[in-house]
């Protein structure tokens, strides 16, 4: 009886198997054109794509690169202008945005953007360093800090702070400490005594061999005796 059950219930699991085997096969059979033609396009679409980042986004890529290296150059030496506008024989950071875009790599709006700022040109500075994408945590947290000196020029105080607090966060290392100082000093300025002494002491705790940590006591003590 039992032996009788177990082969009535493996018939019916063979049934089962071959419905849906039938199944798939009339579904082939109806909708093969179909599915070759959308796996078809799929082959083809990825050519293109290929295509288009071998022939030309890559070249483009390395066009730019090479045109960002007298900018580079010329920001080094603190020829900010020129890095910015270049000399109509070499190209500067905001013609080379201009001309390739994104492709050009992040770090062109960050140059770009700490040129505008050391020219005083603080709206445009803030313009490039938002569209800083950079994902490397130093380079991000340099374009945010420099964001919260240009948002300072143009007195959005609460803004830059929050640029400041950003960036001491992702860099996460002795840099911070230069972040936080800023914080710390923009607070008081804001008359919020209570949050730069967070700042200051967040730099005697955790930063207490950067630049900004040898002198950090005079601040603490400065607000404390002040309370």
């Amino acid at each position: 009886m039992a032996k009788d059950n177990l082969k009535e219930q493996e018939k019916l699991q063979q049934e089962k198997v071959e419905e849906r085997v039938s199944a798939i096969e009339t579904f082939f059979n109806e909708n093969g054109k179909f599915i070759w033609g959308c796996l078809a396009a799929i082959v083809v679409v990825g050519a293109i794509v290929l295509a288009v980042q071998h022939f030309y986004v890559q070249p483009k890529k390395a066009e730019a690169r090479n045109q960002m290296y007298p900018a580079e150059a010329s920001f080094r030496n603190g020829e900010y202008e020129l890095a910015l506008k270049g000399d109509g024989n070499v190209l500067g950071f905001e013609q080379i945005i201009a001309d390739y875009g994104s492709k050009a790599g992040a770090a062109a709006f960050l140059y770009a953007g700490e040129c505008e700022l050391e020219l005083g040109n603080y709206e445009q500075a803030v313009s490039y360093l938002k569209k800083y994408k950079g994902k490397e945590p130093i380079m991000a947290a340099r374009a945010l800090s420099a964001c919260g000196d240009a948002l300072v020029a143009l007195e959005k105080n609460a803004e830059a702070l929050a640029c400041y607090e950003k960036a001491a966060a992702k860099a996460d290392n002795q840099f911070a400490a230069s972040y936080l100082f800023r914080a710390g000093v923009l607070s008081e300025e804001m008359g919020e005594s209570a949050k730069a002494l967070a700042f200051y002491k967040k730099i005697k705790d955790q930063y207490p061999q950067s630049m900004e940590g040898y002198d950090i006591d005079k601040y603490i003590a400065r607000i404390e005796n002040a309370q």
